[in-house]
């Protein structure tokens, strides 16, 4: 939508309020949906929105409006836009940006702010007390920068440098805090136009270096690639499947890359660390080189870094590649350091590999035992899958929802046997995506996540497979759907506890106390959520047999509208097969 249309019919000033400037500009960067919720400091913008071809998500609550603006970056590829409010309303926010933040996801968080002339006077819901007007330091721990706009002329400008930072080197979360005055204040009709979004260069992998890897690997008895989330589909992942089918390597993931390589693979160990099975730990401890592709090295996929369980650096040699130059080295000393886009470092390694090994390698029964180990996984957890009892077991939920679901359905989970059990044991389909928590491991992050995905991908089945923790966290999600027409499925594993603590906490202590919900007659409590579902004008469906599962799922993907499902579930311990230093700690062991 050109300026003129923007601005009231029959003006023909030179000037446009900076508003209207904003949303000129937010369009020419490819905005199609901002998520937030409105307020006084804000609504100048939304109006001049109101007149634009940018769809406003209304949230109703600020963490809900993150993380659905989270869910369709993630989907997407492109920066979500989030709109804020001072004060409380920044603060709701919070969590979905660090959550957004945490996981590498490009996000852009705009808020209003209280009138510039009253700063340090403390107006109506500006952050103050010990502070005067700092909102944007709330935020500075976790984003990559935070901007306060000073002059309504540096808008267009700020707003241009929100959106290369989120998007370029290791993508994330930044704040543009605004003066609510400023976005009425004139600025020029071309403001926006002399900022125009270039696409940011990524670094390459120089030629020389990715030799030097490729003689690493070649000459390796034992390698292995270790996968995290930063690898997607493209020339990038074909080059990996061409590198590790052809020297015959094995490959590890972090839980942010499941579902980068299809499950299938015969080379593919899955995850390592706490919920690693034995055979990925034995593997990354007897590796004498490991290739790190965009990973960290989380804590729980390092088994808390201690090398007795999983990595072992020394003798094993690491080359770790990463867009973040941080990250290199962090948690365990590096052979070869490389900052480079991973999609073109995976392509120059492959290349030089070939250049020295033309002939593929051939490791006796590596496929074979990776291929039994794997099938064992996925058969042991789909038999008990079959169990009829009820409250239903949660792999026979995960079961159903593999056997129900199209192929290329997208699985937005929240944490605990949702997260941690459909990353070990769910036999993902190749054409399927995973969307999990990482960073933060933040409960509340399915539901709300999962409309933001289904408005960037309306013709996919899209699951929000969440724990009735994770969905009393964030209700607002489901009349979110419904507005929008987004037709999520929240499939509520329900346990009325905080299952995974509650786990935890009966294992070391011997009894579990404050995390599981409880009527005031002591009984077992929890909402009727399909009741609430249907309160919304979404469909509900209270599942109270093991069969009703299925046929509530088939009725909730044929609608093609909103649905809840309440789904009564026993409290089961996900398989940690490894380790994880929390609990030494609970049982007086420090390190």
């Amino acid at each position: 939508m050109s300026l003129d249309e923007l601005v009231d019919t029959g003006s023909h000033s030179d000037t446009v309020t900076a508003a209207v400037a904003m949303v000129a500009q937010l369009e020419s960067y490819g905005v199609e949906y901002v998520f937030g919720t409105c307020g006084h400091t804000n609504i100048a913008l939304l109006d001049a929105m109101g007149r634009s071809t940018i769809r406003f998500v209304i949230a109703r609550h600020e963490q809900a409006a993150a993380h659905a603006a989270d869910g369709y970056a993630r989907a997407t590829g492109r920066p979500g836009v989030v709109l804020l409010h001072v004060g409380p309303g920044m603060t709701n926010a919070v969590t979905g940006v660090l959550t957004a933040a945490l996981d590498s996801v490009p996000l852009v968080a705009i808020t209003g702010d209280i009138p510039s002339y009253y700063r340090g006077r403390h107006p109506h819901q500006e952050v103050n007390l010990h502070a005067d007007g700092d909102q944007a330091a709330i935020y500075r721990p976790f984003v990559k920068r935070a901007w306060q706009v000073h002059r309504a002329a540096d808008l267009a400008r700020f707003t241009e440098r929100a959106f290369w930072t989120a998007t370029s080197g290791r993508p994330g979360a930044v704040l543009l805090s605004v003066p609510m005055d400023h976005f009425s204040r004139p600025v020029p009709r071309d403001a926006a136009a002399g900022f125009p979004l270039a696409a940011p260069e990524r670094p390459g992998l120089p030629r020389e270096v990715a030799g030097r890897i490729a003689d690493l690997l070649v000459a390796a008895e034992r390698p292995l690639v270790y996968l995290g989330g930063g690898l997607r589909r493209g020339p990038g992942l074909d080059a990996l499947r061409s590198l590790l089918e052809h020297l015959d390597i094995p490959v590890a993931h972090s839980l942010m890359a499941k579902g980068t390589l299809p499950d299938s693979h015969p080379l593919l160990l899955g995850m390592p660390g706490f919920w690693g099975l034995e055979l990925t730990n034995r593997y990354t401890r007897e590796a004498d080189v490991v290739l790190a592709l965009a990973t960290r090295f989380a804590e729980t996929d390092a088994s808390s870094w201690d090398r007795r369980y999983t990595w072992q650096f020394p003798p094993g040699r690491l080359i770790q590649v990463d867009i973040d130059p941080a990250e290199i080295g962090r948690n365990f000393p590096v052979t070869i350091g490389a900052v480079a886009d991973v999609a073109d470092a995976v392509r120059a390694i492959d290349a030089a590999v070939h250049e020295r090994q033309a002939t593929p390698r051939r490791r006796p029964g590596l496929r074979e035992t990776i291929t039994a180990t794997r099938r064992t996984l996925f058969t042991e957890s789909r038999e008990r899958g079959t169990s009829a009892q009820f409250p239903l077991r949660p792999e026979r939920i995960l079961t159903d929802l593999r056997a129900i679901l199209p192929p290329d359905a997208i699985l937005v989970t929240d944490v605990g046997w949702n997260k941690n059990g459909v990353a070990q044991c769910y036999e993902l389909p190749e054409e399927g995506r995973f969307i999990t928590p990482g960073g933060a491991s933040t409960m509340g992050f399915g539901p709300a996540a999962a409309v933001g995905v289904q408005i960037a991908q309306p013709d996919r089945t899209v699951v929000a497979l969440i724990g009735d923790g994770g969905m009393g966290a964030q209700l607002p999600a489901v009349p979110m759907a419904v507005e929008q027409g987004a037709p999520v499925i929240f499939v509520v594993m329900n346990n009325r506890s905080h299952g995974t603590i509650s786990d935890l906490q009966a294992a070391n202590f011997g009894r579990s106390y404050g995390c599981d919900f409880l009527g005031p007659d002591g009984l077992p409590y929890s909402p009727d959520f399909a009741a609430f579902g249907r309160a919304c004008g979404a469909h509900g469906y209270t599942v109270d047999s093991a069969d009703a599962l299925g046929e509530a799922l088939r009725a909730a993907i044929a609608s093609r509208r909103p649905a809840v499902l309440d789904v009564p579930m026993v409290n089961e311990p996900v398989p940690t097969p490894g380790h994880w230093n929390i609990k030494d700690i609970y049982q007086g062991v420090f390190d």
